[in-house]
């Protein structure tokens, strides 16, 4: 267990600069990413060590290095919203430094996802937590939403950790070619993506941006049914990191 500041008030001291880390899950994958976490708590310390040895043994101990029980009335002054965990965390925000050199190393062997103005948090999340399962290089986001906002983190399950997560203008994108999902594009099914690509999907209201259109090397498109309008946001980015697994067109 903890000892040192008494975790309220080091978690209002860094809560302006560090990244909320809501539930179990979230913390359990930070954790295992080597998120750095000054301050961590739970309402029932026992109850969480115990989620850990059922569902993630392998960071059972350093969490139980790291959780400090505090009262409910503690704990939900600190969060937006209760977890069903009642776990949260701060970790502290990777350098921005860091991530830049990440995207921008070659050769890559994983694609990176890029967001082209998108507006939901929750589907941003979503996206991130697919990249991270399919080793994605990164995922960027252009326009104003933060991807590191406490919903999308919430959403991405804490694995902001496992990838590199940055927010891009359209002339910053990493290098490589440029794949951008359309349904005008030509089928998926039949283009190879490459292990360097950089695969573009549109805001879930307006699609492709004119600036991102402009940058792209291709046009590509999901096989969808006629009269079917679209895909989730995160669903197309699934089918579209999948393919790129299977390695072939």
């Amino acid at each position: 267990m903890t000892t040192g500041p008494d975790p309220v008030t080091l978690w209002h001291r860094l809560a302006g600069t560090s990244v909320l880390l809501d539930g179990f899950h979230a913390l359990k994958h930070a954790v295992r990413f080597g998120a750095e976490i000054p301050v961590a708590v739970a309402v029932d310390r026992g109850a969480a060590l115990a989620l850990a040895e059922e569902l993630a043994p392998d960071v059972r101990d350093t969490l139980d290095a790291l959780l400090t029980q505090v009262p409910e009335s503690a704990y939900t002054s600190l969060v937006p919203r209760p977890h069903p965990t009642a776990v949260a965390a701060l970790a502290v925000r990777p350098s921005r430094a860091d991530r830049l050199e990440t995207l921008a190393h070659t050769p890559r062997t994983a694609p990176v996802v890029v967001l082209d103005n998108p507006r939901n948090l929750g589907n941003a999340g979503a996206v991130i937590r697919l990249a991270a399962g399919f080793g994605a290089t990164g995922v960027v986001t252009t326009g104003t939403l933060d991807p590191w906002h406490p919903t999308v983190v919430r959403g991405g399950a804490g694995l902001h950790f496992a990838t590199a997560v940055e927010r891009l203008t359209v002339a910053e994108l990493p290098p490589g070619p440029v794949f951008a999902l359309d349904p005008e594009g030509d089928d998926i099914r039949g283009v190879k993506l490459p292990d360097d690509a950089v695969l573009a999907f549109g805001s879930e209201r307006s699609g492709l941006s004119p600036e991102l259109r402009a940058r792209a090397d291709h046009l590509v498109a999901l096989p969808m049914r006629p009269q079917v309008s679209s895909y989730n946001l995160a669903t197309s980015v699934a089918m579209t990191l999948y393919h790129w697994s299977l390695g072939g067109s």
